[in-house]
């Protein structure tokens, strides 16, 4: 049978059109901007002004819109039906690449500043419902694969682009009107493609549209930081935009002075790049086992710094002797390595950005994505535009460009850090994440039956001092454990279990304060709609077999009714983890590697609970393995 998977979603209509008309939007915008670049770095119609001010003029042109607009795009792409909305933006770039159609037959740079800065203009407004309508199409399981379809498409897009640009304003004697009409025939086919996208209602159609620029893009940054963790994976995803804007920008420099390239090579250095992000961004489902893990934004976050620091380790003695093309290039054996550095920045770059687009998308209230999406826009932008700053000013400081790629990474470690620190969250998962794909190879069934929101109870037998941690790996949602305080004193596993914000529970006779307010604390969770998980054994078993349950869920479930979901591990008894050597653990070294098991059961009523009835019911669930 076909195990589905993301590419499956480019066969269906409610993701296949969106998909090819964002992926001809980004395609055109840089079909533009590339060939007017150079259309006007080699003195075409330059008007008497220098080419080099007017390219980056340029830039400026096309990004300030995002600052500018993005807060107004979001109200508009929340109060709006989206699929008649992309559809109005795609019939407005068909007239716009007529207006750059117009400017290269012309010659006329102003015309071209025109076109570029209108499609400034409609990214802008396209960039909200770009992020914001995956939520309605996709189901969570999807979510992660979607976006990693659309990041890989977006950077392939834009490589073909800048290839294309490139290589049809340079073709004599009409390259430039040639260009003009790729845009408008890449205009036509994205329109076309937006006729297939299904309708997706309006999430606030009675919102009132402010459209002051300015208050409203003061509002939107307030009401991101309404949510700590959204907040901060914009910030996280901003930052990567600095990161990568930085990089692409010394490509040129680096191209001429220290790897003897010509333009050839400058766009293989951003091909590479490209393919990269894009292998990346496909990798995250299979990685993340089709579910919003951010356990792979620190894996992301580790690559980016690894791999720049070797990249300045592999060229920071190459020093070009002309200027050649690429069959020359690969002639060196030292540039392979430099070449494999740029694929991995890219490849760790996806791990680390498409979890993250996915969270926000996830954790943001559904009737206010848009705007949320639009104010990451406004601080992508930002980030941006402060990349060109910081990289001017440490160049005119005496660094150089590799210096700067070493720089780079180094602050990437250091945002990494800060943002770990602040939302331990992240760590955790990418813990969790790595033992399990680690130590153990986990075979997980029935996770879908575990509510996608909502309040409710996971009841496990209790194995290894880590199936806590294999469980959250494996869960879509955080999960709040109550654990044993002495489990919870455990060193080093102790600091992660506080930062899963773990509940610790000492019997009665022991601590009786301590029950009582672990009792109030999970009561205090449910009631915020979280998920909570139980051992009913109460401890973890001596000989591999459960024990008799204790009454404590029955309490929870009485005090605050919600549903309970039967869960069992199998295969981690005899681990390293486990008291499989004489009733005490890690010891040795056994069950490394070792295949487990996590079975989901289908959700207990809580008016049905029984506490015998449920250990039947986990025993069976575990089958003979331990």
């Amino acid at each position: 049978m076909h195990e589905r998977n993301q590419f499956d979603l480019l066969r269906e209509r409610r993701f296949a059109p969106f998909f090819w008309t964002q992926f001809a939007g980004a395609a055109n915008d840089n079909v533009l901007k590339n060939a007017l670049v150079i259309f006007v770095a080699f003195g075409a119609a330059a008007g008497g002004m220098d080419p080099d001010t007017l390219v980056n003029l340029a830039g400026a042109l096309f990004i300030a819109p995002f600052m500018l607009l993005s807060a107004t795009a979001g109200q508009v792409a929340d109060k709006l039906e989206k699929s008649r909305l992309i559809r109005a933006t795609k019939a407005a770039e068909i007239g716009i690449m007529l207006v750059a159609l117009a400017g290269f037959w012309q010659g006329s740079v102003a015309l071209l500043f025109v076109a570029l800065g209108l499609m400034g203009v409609q990214s802008a407004v396209f960039g909200p419902v770009k992020y914001a309508i995956l939520p309605q199409q996709l189901s969570n399981e999807e979510l992660v694969g979607g976006n990693g379809l659309v990041e890989m498409g977006t950077f392939v897009a834009i490589l073909l682009g800048t290839i294309v640009g490139g290589l049809t304003v340079a073709v004599e004697p009409h390259g430039p009107l040639l260009a003009g009409a790729t845009g408008v025939a890449l205009a036509v086919a994205g329109w076309a493609a937006s006729l297939r996208v299904p309708r997706t209602p309006a999430v606030d159609p009675g919102l009132a549209i402010n459209w002051n620029p300015v208050t409203e893009t003061a509002r939107n940054l307030v009401l991101a930081q309404g949510n700590r963790v959204v907040w901060l994976s914009m910030l996280g995803i901003s930052w990567f935009w600095f990161y990568g804007a930085l990089f692409l920008a010394q490509f040129p420099g680096f191209a001429r002075d220290f790897l003897g390239g010509d333009a050839t090579v400058v766009t293989l250095l951003l091909a590479l790049f490209s393919i990269g992000i894009g292998a990346g961004s496909l990798l995250c489902e299979r990685l993340s086992g089709r579910k919003v893990e951010i356990g792979l934004v620190p894996l992301g976050s580790i690559g980016l710094t690894l791999f720049a620091v070797d990249l300045w380790l592999a060229a920071h003695g190459l020093r070009a002797d002309g200027v050649a093309g690429v069959r020359t290039f690969l002639a060196v054996g030292a540039h392979w390595r430099v070449a494999f550095d740029l694929v991995m920045i890219g490849v760790f770059g996806g791990f680390y950005i498409v979890p993250l687009y996915a969270l926000i998308q996830q954790r943001s209230r559904p009737s206010h994505r848009s705007r949320i999406i639009a104010a990451n826009n406004i601080l992508n932008a930002i980030f941006m535009v402060a990349s060109a700053g910081v990289a001017i000013a440490l160049l005119k400081a005496g660094l150089s460009i590799v210096d700067l790629f070493l720089a780079t990474g180094l602050m990437n470690a250091a945002v990494a850090l800060f943002i770990y620190r602040l939302v331990p969250e992240f760590l955790m998962r990418f813990l969790a994440w790595a033992l399990v794909h680690s130590v153990y190879r986990v075979d997980a069934r029935g996770l879908e039956r575990v509510p996608d929101d909502g309040a409710c109870v996971i009841a496990c037998n209790h194995v290894s001092y880590v199936d806590a941690v294999v469980i959250s790996a494996c869960m879509r949602r955080p999960v709040r454990f109550v654990m044993d305080h002495r489990i919870f004193a455990t060193p080093l596993l102790g600091l992660l279990f506080r930062t899963m914000r773990t509940i610790p529970i000492a019997p009665g006779r022991e601590d009786a304060a301590l029950k009582e307010r672990a009792f109030a604390d999970v009561a205090r969770a449910l009631r915020d709609g979280e998920v909570v998980g139980i051992f009913p054994e109460g401890r973890l078993t001596d000989t591999g077999e459960m024990g008799p349950f204790r009454p404590g869920l029955e309490r929870i479930v009485r005090e605050t009714p919600v549903p309970v979901i039967p869960m069992a591990l199998a295969g981690l008894w005899g681990s390293f983890f486990s008291r499989s050597h004489n009733g005490r653990a890690m010891r040795r070294w056994r069950g490394v590697f070792s295949r487990i098991a996590l079975v989901v059961g289908e959700a207990i009523a809580p008016q049905r609970l029984d506490a015998g009835a449920l250990r039947a019911t986990i025993l069976a669930l575990r089958g003979p393995r331990r």
